[in-house]
Formats: C-alpha cells, structure tokens, sequence
C-alpha cells in the first residue's frame, strides 16, 4: 500500500512509513492537545523535503522506504491569514524551520467565501487578498463548500492538503451551512480522495461538536487522530489515539499499541512515549 508522509518522525515509522495515499484523516482534538500543532508539523516537514534536505534530515530523519512524498503542500484557512498562521507556528517551532518548510507551502484563504455573506464588513477580510488563490469573483460564487470542493478538485490530486479548519464551517451551519451538507461532502471527498491518492488533514475541535455530530464526522473519514488530555498526578499529558482508520489501526493493533503519548518543542509536534498493553 503506498504511503506518504505525515511529517511526525517517529509515528510514520509506527504506521509504516505515513498514511495510506489517498486518506482522508479527522484531527479530533481537545484545546491545547496537539491537534493544530500535529497540523502545523505536517506541513511544515513535508515542505522541508525538497527545499531543505539537510534541515529536513535533522529534525525528521530518513523517510521510510517506498513512501511517496507529495508533490505539493496546500494549508487551507477560512478565517485566518497566512501571516497570523506563520506566526502562531514560530511559537511552536524553531523559526528556521519554520521560515524553510512553509517557503514551499500554498497557503490558500476562503475567508472571502467564508465571510461575505455575513455580518462582517468587507474590508476586515478582503485587504491583502491579492495573494490568495484565484478561486472566482464574489458574483460567481457564494458557497463556501462548493469553493471549497472545486479547489480540492485542482489541488488535491497527488498532494498534501490541510484544512484548518472544520471548526470554522461548523460555527457557520446554523446560520448558512448544514452539518449534513458538510457530511455529505466529505463522504464525496473520501470517495473522491483514494482516487487522488493524496492526503487531507482535516482539523476539528471536539470540544464544540455532540458526540453524535463528532461521530458523523468521524464515519465519513477514513480514519480519526484522536487529541486529548490526560491528568496523572500533579501534571496533564498530552497524548494521542488512533481510531478507525483503513490501513493503519489493524498494524497498531498487531503491535499491542493502545496510546501515544506526545510532546511539542522546537521541533514541532512528536511522540514521546509508545503504549503497549502490558
């Protein structure tokens, strides 16, 4: 099965090198548990592949063998611009690292679509658009899903796409959205993604959704990175599960593998400690 790279070292040597090409994987996370940092990692180490390989080697390694790097990374934003993203990720990561990596990332904003049916006025989010991917003029275009879903149509083909985030979308449902039309387009894009045989990453705060919500969510993906918090003591953990996800969960399973326990530091999101059932 072909695989590419999340860009987290040692859980892509775990899971045989990366996902399966062609995934669709929910980041499911509690505030602060890793989700977005996992995110901001992913992108910025596979844009390292080609721009740095030294830099790349030193704070991923050697990729594994057979892998398939993409050929393009895409961040996808609907509120925020590249500049406050960049920002947010040199809190979490060497500023060389990340100057580097997300040089050859596509940051793409929606915030046009996302926000021009709404109450906000026009020049909180249209200033400096003049970088963002030309995705049609307001008069053609109105959705933020379908904008969305022509843009993975062109892009996602053979590359690595983060989405940041579904948050975003969910907040809007009452008002324009629906989270069945959101379910149903991503149940298209699961099926339409093992054809393109890229990766997406689509970042979600569990905290906001009812577990029957998250589990809608989580059916029309074909796998779930859980983030959570766990108190031991007199100190929280961050730590990571792995749920239902074609290609990965049956090889962790065979390994005894219950629980990720995860740090973040100059080099972005990583696992520190593997959990076996004893």
């Amino acid at each position: 099965m072909e695989r590419m790279p999340l860009g987290i070292s040692r859980f892509d040597r775990t899971i045989g090198g990366g996902a399966p090409a062609g995934s669709v994987v929910l980041l499911a996370g509690e505030s602060g548990a890793g989700a977005r940092e996992f995110c901001y990692t992913s992108a910025a180490m596979n844009g390292l592949v080609k721009v740095d390989p030294d830099m790349f080697d030193l704070y991923y390694g050697d990729l594994e063998q057979g892998v398939t790097v993409p050929e393009s990374i895409h961040y996808v934003s609907f509120t925020d611009e590249r500049s406050a993203v960049v920002s947010e990720m040199e809190f979490v990561m060497d500023d060389e690292l990340v100057d580097a990596g997300m040089s050859d990332v596509s940051f793409v904003e929606l915030a046009e679509e996302y926000f021009q049916v709404t109450p906000v006025p026009t020049n909180w989010y249209a200033d400096g658009m003049a970088d963002i991917t030309e995705l049609g003029s307001q008069s053609e275009r109105t959705d933020v899903l379908e904008a969305l879903g022509e843009f993975l149509t062109d892009h996602a083909t053979g590359n690595l796409v983060v989405i940041d985030s579904l948050t975003d979308l969910i907040a809007a449902a009452d008002d324009r959205l629906g989270l069945s039309d959101l379910t149903v387009l991503l149940k298209g894009l699961k099926r339409a993604s093992h054809r393109w045989g890229g990766v997406i990453l689509l970042l979600v705060n569990a905290e906001v959704l009812e577990p029957s919500d998250l589990g809608r969510l989580k059916e029309a993906t074909d796998g779930t990175l859980s983030f959570e918090w766990e108190s031991g003591g007199s100190e929280r953990a961050r730590t990571l599960v792995v749920e239902e996800f074609r290609g990965v969960l049956s090889r962790l399973e065979d390994e005894d593998i219950v629980r990720f326990e995860t740090e973040i530091h100059d080099g972005g999101f990583d696992i520190s400690n593997v959990r076996k059932i004893r």
